[in-house]
């Protein structure tokens, strides 16, 4: 009976510094300026992880950032004649669904495949 208890070695959830800025993306659709403090920890911590798993993360964070804000003042602007509002809905996605993977990566420790794209 015992073969079926979890190794508590093992821990459960990983608290890494890409998993902290894929949180602060989220969290960031609640608290809005949770994005911009993931970014800068992005920036802070890209040096300190270089030749890890996690430099892939952070430089595709630090990607959907910078192509998030440009996407997002370009739908701004053009949200006053109204072709505004789907592109920043599509981006909300796309920051959405990138962090999630990434974050899900990140549980895994598997580093992102190619961090400058900007597919998912």
């Amino acid at each position: 009976m015992a073969e079926n208890l979890p190794d508590p070695a093992t821990p459960g959830f990983d608290l890494n510094k890409a998993t902290i800025v894929s949180l602060l993306y989220i969290a960031g659709f609640v608290v809005g300026i949770t994005g911009l403090v993931g970014f800068i920890l992005a920036l802070v911590w890209k040096d300190e992880v270089a030749g890890t798993w996690e430099e892939s993360h952070l430089q595709f964070h630090i990607m959907t950032f910078v192509i998030g804000f440009v996407v997002g003042i370009i739908g701004g602007i053009l949200s006053f004649v109204l072709i505004g509002i789907p592109i920043l809905l599509a981006l909300a996605v796309w920051i959405l669904v990138r962090s999630v993977l990434a974050l899900l990566k990140a549980q895994k420790h598997e580093p992102i495949a190619d961090p400058k794209t900007w597919l998912f």
